[in-house]
């Protein structure tokens, strides 16, 4: 029984690995409100505080501005994910 969770645990990765190998990588951050913010993760720390670079910010999958720098406090975070496109072709 032993063999198959070895395995597993050989290729699983946390939460906090996820998160070092997407710094300075492109992401999209979702909030509770709904709003999407896309941009170049710069860092975050253990509350999920995030700042970004080039950040975009989308409201029901509009664009509606555009920031150098962002800053989001974590308790507004509902998840991180790495975007599949590079900021170039979504401009």
């Amino acid at each position: 029984m032993s063999s198959g969770g070895e395995k597993s645990s050989a290729t699983t990765k946390t939460p906090a690995d996820f998160l070092k190998s997407i710094r300075g990588r492109p992401v999209v951050v979702k909030l509770n409100s709904g709003v999407d913010y896309r941009g170049i993760l710069a860092c975050l720390d253990g509350y999920m505080n995030i700042a970004m670079e080039q950040t975009e910010e989308y409201v029901n999958g509009q664009l509606k501005n555009k920031y150098g720098d962002a800053f989001i406090r974590g308790n507004n975070v509902l998840y991180i994910s790495t975007s599949k496109r590079t900021l170039a072709d979504g401009a």
